[in-house]
């Protein structure tokens, strides 16, 4: 097989893909490479349900723990890397599998991003004290005067987007919706995208129930040595789903069962978002129960699918 390729199980989060992956990736000793925009940071281990030690063990994974806090990640960053765990793969004769719940990371590596120049730093810092010192108001109303295209893209609220828009503008010279009008010249990879689907109360069920099992493992304190950071609000991991509620609570905005409760809820309308994305942005994708898939997906990675 000439070319990069792989083979992607996506899902919302809670549906079992990585229970499903494993045996999968294990019987044809091929890397699973985590597709999760959180899955990245170290110390961020409970709450983003990353693969245990023994999980580790028994099949190697790339794309988890790849950067410290408080760095930021991107999309683009994560297909660079993630091809070339999949040439590394390829080189070795085998396909490694996709498994993750992030649809923008995966598109970036299919489709390509626009090749934007890394971030200033100081430009970052800046415009994080102007929202903490203003809010986000007048960086949106900023935002419209540099970039009015991405401005009537986005939520006056969506904080974490106007920053990064406007830390792209000022540190590049030109607007967002410039870079992202360019053609990205990537090196395609083939590859099969199946998407895990579970029935809506089974899932619902299985997100109250991991949420629990996450506070039994200990999530309140690895939320403790994330508040120690002191990062600013609009880093990803502060805005994290379950992360900002339990944040909240160790604020002292709310009780612990509250924090709970609202994480879970959060959750499950995150899941759903989740569930819309990829009906409607991977329209050739192959949709199914576990059972139904496990057989697809083992013959893609022999080579017979």
């Amino acid at each position: 097989m000439s070319g990069l390729h792989a083979v992607a199980l996506m899902g919302a989060t809670g549906t079992g893909k990585s229970a499903l992956a494993q045996p999968l990736a294990a019987a044809r000793d091929c890397m699973i490479i985590a597709c999760d925009s959180m899955q990245v940071y170290r110390g961020l281990d409970i709450g983003t349900a990353k693969p245990t030690a023994a999980e580790l063990a028994l099949v190697p994974h790339g794309m988890v723990n790849c950067c410290d806090l408080p760095d930021h990640y991107s999309a683009a960053r994560w297909a660079d890397e993630a091809r070339e765990c999949i040439r590394a793969e390829n080189a070795r004769g085998k396909t490694p599998l996709i498994v993750g719940g992030t649809g923008l990371y995966l598109r970036a590596l299919l489709e390509g991003f626009a090749d934007i120049p890394p971030e200033d730093p100081l430009v970052r810092t800046r415009f994080e004290s102007m929202h903490w010192l203003d809010g986000t108001e007048p960086l949106y109303a900023l935002l419209q005067e540099k970039d009015p295209v991405i401005a009537a893209q986005l939520k006056p609220a969506d904080s974490q987007r106007i920053l990064r828009a406007l830390v792209v503008e000022e540190s590049t010279g030109t607007p967002l919706s410039s870079w992202q009008q360019q053609a990205s010249n990537v090196e395609p990879v083939a590859c099969p995208v199946f998407v895990l689907d579970v029935a809506r109360d089974c899932l619902r069920q299985r997100i109250a129930e991991r949420f629990d099992t996450m506070m039994a493992q200990g999530w309140l304190d690895e939320v403790r040595w994330l508040a120690s950071l002191a990062l600013p609000e609009t880093h990803p991991a502060m805005r994290a789903v379950g992360y900002r509620h339990l944040l909240n609570h160790l604020q002292g905005d709310c009780t612990l069962d509250e924090a709970v409760q609202s994480g879970i809820t959060a959750t499950r309308r995150y899941a759903k978002r989740q569930v819309t994305w990829f009906v409607h942005q991977t329209p050739t994708a192959v949709h199914g129960d576990a059972e139904h898939l496990a057989p697809l997906i083992g013959k893609v990675l022999d080579g017979k699918g």
